[in-house]
């Protein structure tokens, strides 16, 4: 299905003030450089089945310093890629993409399960470490050489986030990068992104 024709120009970035939530925090190895960032993630083991560690941000979110610093990292990192709008899927996505839409001066599309969108769509089939599923975009919703972020708040196998790319993309759309909170290096997601840019504030390599 043919896109829209590209839409209004670019807007400029909204600067915000933020503050940093641990006074004398000490510096990890993570890529953003702040050790406080993660141990505000609890790892639950064997969920949501025997086998997997999940990582649970939910202590991040509800610490509004730490939400704040998280958002900033990863709007410097999408800052210099002059992103029209950013991308998510429901419902990790919709965590923390509207707020890096919105430090960015961007605008947010959302990406939802078959039919949970009213208007018409474009699909695409992914995988995930425990499942697989479809998600559903709007036909209208990214204009035609518009320069898109693609966001999770996880990048574990890197289905969901390959399968955003690809609804960019179907709809004329251009991948500038893709950004995550965490990244579970051990499972490759990244290496089924390529060739789009993958960055990650926080790495578990194990």
């Amino acid at each position: 299905m043919r896109a829209p024709a590209t839409g209004a120009g670019e807007e400029r970035p909204r600067p915000r003030a933020r503050g940093r939530f641990q006074a004398g925090a000490k510096r990890a190895s993570s890529p953003a450089g702040d050790g406080s960032l993660r141990e505000l993630i609890r790892e639950i083991d064997d969920f949501p089945r025997p086998g997997i560690g999940f990582k649970d941000i939910t202590p991040l979110l509800a610490n509004p310093l730490a939400f704040a610093e998280a958002v900033g990292s990863l709007a410097e990192y999408a800052r210099p890629l002059r992103v029209d709008c950013v991308v998510a899927a429901e419902a990790r996505g919709f965590l923390l993409g509207p707020a890096l839409a919105l430090e960015l001066g961007a605008g947010f599309v959302l990406a939802r399960k078959p039919g949970k969108l009213p208007y018409e769509t474009v699909s695409a089939e992914y995988l995930l470490e425990y499942g697989a599923g479809q998600l559903e975009m709007h036909t209208d919703a990214v204009h035609r050489g518009k320069r898109v972020l693609v966001h999770d708040d996880l990048l574990a196998t890197g289905g969901t986030a390959k399968a955003l790319c690809e609804l960019v993309e179907a709809l004329g759309g251009e991948v500038v990068g893709c950004g995550f909170l965490v990244e579970l290096a051990f499972l490759h997601g990244r290496e089924l992104l390529a060739p789009h840019d993958a960055h990650a504030l926080l790495t578990y390599e194990s």
